[in-house]
């Protein structure tokens, strides 16, 4: 219950991110640079992605954006792989990279005075990598570890069949990791010709933040990356619309020994440029993720006792992602929760959410913001964000006022432009069967 005269957080949205602070300049060779001073630190973040990701792997040769990704960091022409790590560890710098659908991240931290040594580094892997066989077969030796562990997982055997039922005929289908079959026949060979057709600093988004002026940033990434020029533009690969569900699809996956089963029950939702993605996460908020879980958890954890979590989420990504719901189930209580979760979508889909809700859950998504900002890594990531959806670098700004001016309308109609309970996607993996399984 709210306190009488409860009323949204007041933010000073001047100490957000916005145009006069932030910089950005694109380099001749397409590098967007996005910068933010903040001397009250003495080191320096960055954060950024290159436009390759899974969406660029042949069918047959599943996991070859991330297999490549993982071996950048494993030897260049210029370094060997001890010599990559003694070079950060000595100066207790953090690199890493890793591939994703649509893009390949990266994300750096060292002291000020160091940033420019880890920019270096940076740039020779991503630029000069050779791929070395022998660290190679290390790496996937360990990936295909990975995947058999993923194949007694039941959180990510559901995760797999809700993609295959959710997106019938659409790449976000298959798992960025691939499958034994794909990683294991990929080639050195696949992977220096993947790198050298795909890895461009054009559509190349970096994020810098922390103790450094802005030119001399500018200075440092010029010299690090001068000399890797763009062939062509490099456009990030779209997904494409996702197709609308006809009916009710499940999906059992039984594996024995588990003492829970997982339950994935949703639909593709929006794309983060989707004109409904701020009301649909806000209203995700309301359904399964506000306090012990929305009302999701309260009905099905709660009040039902039917599960160890239950919870809803929202991707909102480069394309439709899932919106969804995740629950892990006792194995007898499989189908009544499903049941108890459908009641909700309707729910949701049909009546506006409470005043006191709307209320709270606003008063949520603007208070949190600023404390997601507060630290260097969560503005480097802001920028990015920003850039790579096209945002406005005045986005964070008009943030508070875009959630208040959201109405339980606004929320109902992002619901009923995803959610159909009678075309949904259910996925369960567990201790669970039945006839049809």
């Amino acid at each position: 219950m709210l306190e009488a005269g409860f009323t949204l957080p007041e933010v000073d949205v001047r100490s957000l991110p916005g145009s006069d602070d932030i910089y950005r300049r694109v380099l001749p060779n397409g590098i967007t640079l996005l910068v933010r001073e903040n001397f009250a630190s003495p080191s320096v973040v960055m954060q950024g992605s290159l436009a390759v990701g899974s969406l660029d792997d042949p069918r047959e040769k599943l996991g070859l954006a991330d297999l490549t990704a993982l071996g950048l960091m494993r030897g260049t022409k210029q370094r060997s792989f001890g010599q990559i790590f003694h070079a950060i560890e000595s100066i207790g710098a953090r690199l890493g990279i890793a591939s994703g659908i649509h893009t390949t991240g990266f994300r750096g931290k060292a002291l000020a005075e160091d940033f420019g040594r880890v920019l270096e580094l940076l740039a020779d892997v991503l630029q000069d990598p050779v791929f070395p066989e022998a660290e190679m077969e290390v790496l996937r030796t360990q990936r295909l570890t990975t995947l058999t562990l993923r194949d007694e997982d039941t959180g990510s055997r559901a995760a797999m069949a809700f993609h295959e039922l959710a997106y019938p005929g659409h790449p976000y289908r298959f798992p960025s990791e691939g499958y034994h079959k794909t990683v294991s026949a990929i080639t050195l060979e696949d992977l220096r010709h993947f790198h050298a057709n795909t890895y461009a600093p054009a559509g190349m988004i970096l994020g810098v933040v922390g103790s450094i002026h802005a030119d001399d940033a500018l200075d440092l990434v010029s010299a690090a990356f001068t000399g890797w020029e763009a062939k062509r533009k490099r456009d990030m690969v779209e997904a494409g619309p996702a197709p609308q569900l006809a009916e009710v699809l499940r999906k059992d996956i039984h594996l024995l020994g588990k003492s829970q089963s997982d339950l994935i029950l949703g639909v593709a939702g929006p794309a983060r440029k989707n004109p409904h993605f701020l009301a649909a996460s806000l209203g995700n908020s309301i359904l399964g993720r506000f306090g012990l879980y929305g009302r999701i958890g309260d009905v099905v954890r709660e009040q039902a006792g039917l599960a160890y979590y239950a919870y809803s989420s929202v991707d909102g990504g480069a394309g439709p992602g899932p919106w969804q719901v995740v629950a892990g189930v006792n194995p007898r209580g499989v189908d009544e929760a499903i049941g108890l979760i459908l009641g909700e979508i309707k729910r949701f889909i049909t009546q506006p959410v409470s005043d006191e809700e709307l209320l709270e859950n606003k008063a949520n998504f603007i208070g949190r913001m600023p404390l997601q900002l507060e630290s260097n890594e969560g503005v480097a990531a802001a920028l990015v964000h920003l850039e790579r959806h096209n945002l406005g670098l005045d986005y964070y700004r008009h943030y508070p006022d875009a959630i208040a001016t959201l109405t339980a309308e606004d929320i109902l109609a992002a619901a009923r432009e995803f959610w159909h309970p009678d075309s949904v996607a259910i996925a369960v993996a567990g201790e669970q069967e039945r006839p049809d399984s």
